[in-house]
């Protein structure tokens, strides 16, 4: 049964593969350790495609939420050099380093506020990745990344 979930759940991540301009933490009854824990996930996950040492990450949202206050916090304990997030920025990629890429976050929950399926973007460059987790019985069970270039 919990794989038959996890299908249909992966199969709603893909929408979020979609999604573009739409940043930031919708997830306001998320725990602060759930947040941070999301935010590991996402740092793991984002050193498995771009090397920490050799990548820069620029900012293209705020980040006072604690999903990014934990996934800067991440960033930079793994070695990535972080540009913050301006408001005055000028949309798309940096042109001060050749490794500097965009990121931003989309955290939010599929479904009605009782569905607990939650859903991870990550907009990398050009990229997506996209993440769907179900809390089931206490635990969140992470589905499998989706990656879109």
């Amino acid at each position: 049964m919990i794989k038959l979930t996890l299908a249909a759940v992966a199969s709603l991540a893909l929408v979020g593969c979609a999604m573009t301009s739409q940043y930031g933490n919708y997830l306001p009854s998320a725990t602060i350790e759930q947040q941070s824990w999301f935010a590991s996930e996402a740092v793991k996950q984002l050193a498995r495609r771009w090397p920490p040492a050799k990548t820069r990450l620029e900012l293209k949202q705020a980040t006072p939420d604690a999903f990014g206050i934990a996934l800067v916090k991440g960033l930079r304990e793994s070695g990535y050099a972080i540009v913050e997030f301006s408001p005055n920025q000028i949309e798309g990629p940096s042109t001060t380093e050749a490794n500097t890429l965009p990121l931003g976050y989309a955290l939010d929950q599929i479904g009605s506020d009782d569905a607990n399926i939650y859903r991870l973007t990550l907009l990398v460059g050009t990229e997506s990745l996209t993440r769907p987790y179900i809390e089931q019985n206490g635990s969140v069970i992470p589905g499998y990344w989706t990656h879109k270039e």
